[in-house]
């Protein structure tokens, strides 16, 4: 039986092939790239829906704790005479963002509200407390108290900012309570 070949390719054949294969390349490459850009931008616009929810829940928490400070404050013996909300002095090159702060004439308690309150939440919020007095100089002659809110609380954060001084509130069922002890002593400032 005769065998049927094929002609062998030549040189023009397999360069046309490789400019084929260069060019179905090149168009796949495009058609990647403009789906990553794509699926980078929908990131991004998803990214900035979170962020903004995230600021709209911290809103919630502050206009959620607010009103309860008050009481909560005086029963535990500070006299609260006003309470302000979204803080922010600028001294120096140094900057300070509070957000609720409760005081009368000796006391001033600076609260970081978050929705769910974690360690680093409260180091920064330390980190607030230590520059207060120099950038909020009216103050000065205060005793500064911190406190953090918080609508999730894990256990080991509340007792963490406790150690360090600080007043935990946080919800129980439909009201805010402070979680700390009665004999528990704040740090000052």
């Amino acid at each position: 039986m005769p065998s049927i070949t094929s002609p062998a390719p030549t040189l023009d054949d397999i360069l046309r092939l490789f400019q084929e294969t260069d060019r179905m390349i090149k168009e796949s490459q495009k058609e990647t790239d403009r789906k990553f850009q794509e699926t980078a931008l929908a990131i991004k616009a998803v990214n900035t829906s979170i962020g903004k929810l995230g600021n709209r829940l911290g809103e919630f928490v502050e206009d959620a704790v607010r009103p309860s400070a008050v009481r909560l404050f005086r029963e535990c013996g500070i006299d609260v005479h006003e309470v302000q909300q979204n803080i922010v002095a600028k001294r120096n090159g140094e900057s300070l963002e509070l957000d609720l702060l409760v005081v009368n004439d000796k006391d001033a308690v600076a609260i970081e509200c978050k929705s769910h309150l974690s360690i680093d939440d409260i180091n920064e919020h330390l980190l607030r407390l230590e520059k207060m007095k120099r950038l909020l100089p009216r103050y000065k002659d205060n005793r500064v108290l911190g406190a953090v809110a918080g609508m999730g609380i894990p256990e080991n954060v509340a007792l963490y900012a406790m150690r360090k001084g600080l007043y935990v509130i946080g919800q129980n069922g439909d009201h805010l309570e402070l979680r700390n002890e009665s004999v528990f002593v704040p740090k000052a400032w």
